[in-house]
């Protein structure tokens, strides 16, 4: 249901799944095999394209403390890209992201750890 072109916030604690949901998202999309997309918290951000050129970036904004940081990425670029673009923990800089976007929180149940409340907003009316 994702439009080629989306910027998609992950949103969570530690441990509430996000890169679970990239794997799964990254999988989905034929842009790479669920064992080969990990965590970019060091490199801060993985590329992934499937055959027929479905390009997806995973980014993990986590150990960046300040939007300076951030900016000397180069997310504009990627924003502006035929491409889904994964961020983890963008939520901490939202002065640097685009208006249209889509918040995908993930929330842990509170009795069962294994599972999940998601809720998703911001999906473009072609795609819900």
């Amino acid at each position: 249901m994702l439009p080629r072109r989306a910027v998609v916030l992950l949103i969570g604690n530690l441990g509430a799944g996000k890169t679970t949901f990239a794997k799964g998202i990254i999988s989905g999309l034929g842009a790479a095999q669920p064992d080969d997309v990990s965590s970019p918290t060091f490199t801060l951000i993985h590329e992934y394209a499937s055959p027929e050129r479905h390009v997806v970036y995973h980014i993990d904004l986590y150990r960046l403390d300040h939007a300076s940081q951030v900016a000397t990425l180069g997310l504009d670029e990627l924003f502006d890209r035929e491409a889904v673009v994964l961020i983890e923990w963008g939520e901490r800089f939202p002065e640097l992201l685009p208006a249209n976007l889509i918040r995908i929180d993930l929330d842990p149940d509170a009795t069962d750890p294994q599972f999940r409340t998601i809720r998703i907003t911001g999906l473009p009316n072609s795609a819900q």
